[in-house]
């Protein structure tokens, strides 16, 4: 490995096992920031922004630092779904979500001293039919408070009510995994 310090500015533990997975050694620091963004943003110039404002959150950075942070959100008709407030938006995301296709944005902003770039993938989700049964019974046995959209991929809900993807299925979980990868092994290695 070359002489960089990754830090991953992410609280997430799906993120944080994504970095573990690769290989690439990395130290956590989260700076708490306010994500508002404007509302004239759509889709992913959204979780640029917001990515990009966590990343904005560190300064004097040392020349061999490379702060890494991240933004996913659910962009489903024409409206972004973030972490849900409570219960009932929990629930009421996902009956939006049954019988459609939404698409899972992530982006990731990589700052250095020097410069700071941002990639991001796109995955279509299609879920089918969720019940009231299935939604309430997710809520109660998992916890979709901390996940845009209200749902893991990995848990029970994506396995039992996901029809199709089309894209990253890390992407969906938090991280494009593979882009994240790629972009460090040409840019950092």
């Amino acid at each position: 490995m070359p002489n960089k310090n990754f830090i991953l500015a992410s609280g997430s533990p799906r993120r944080q096992q994504f970095f573990k997975t690769l290989g690439i050694p990395f130290t956590i620091l989260v700076k708490e920031v306010d994500e508002i963004y404007p509302t004239h943003l759509k889709a992913q110039e959204i979780t640029n922004f917001l990515a990009q404002l966590k990343a904005d959150a560190f300064t004097n950075l040392n020349d061999n630092d490379v702060v890494i942070t991240s933004d996913t959100i659910v962009w489903h008709n024409k409206q972004a779904l973030g972490k849900p407030k409570d219960k009932n938006d929990a629930f009421a995301m996902l009956q939006s979500l049954a019988n459609n296709t939404h698409e899972v944005i992530t982006s990731v902003c990589f700052k250095t001293n020097s410069k700071t770039e941002i990639i991001y993938d796109i995955t279509s989700v299609t879920f089918g039919n969720l019940t009231s049964e299935m939604i309430q019974y997710y809520i109660t046995n998992y916890n979709p408070l901390d996940k845009a959209g209200a749902y893991g991929i990995q848990e029970w809900i994506g396995e039992v009510g996901i029809e199709k993807i089309e894209g990253s299925y890390t992407n969906v979980v938090g991280l494009p995994v593979a882009k994240v990868y790629e972009y460090i092994n040409k840019n950092f290695l």
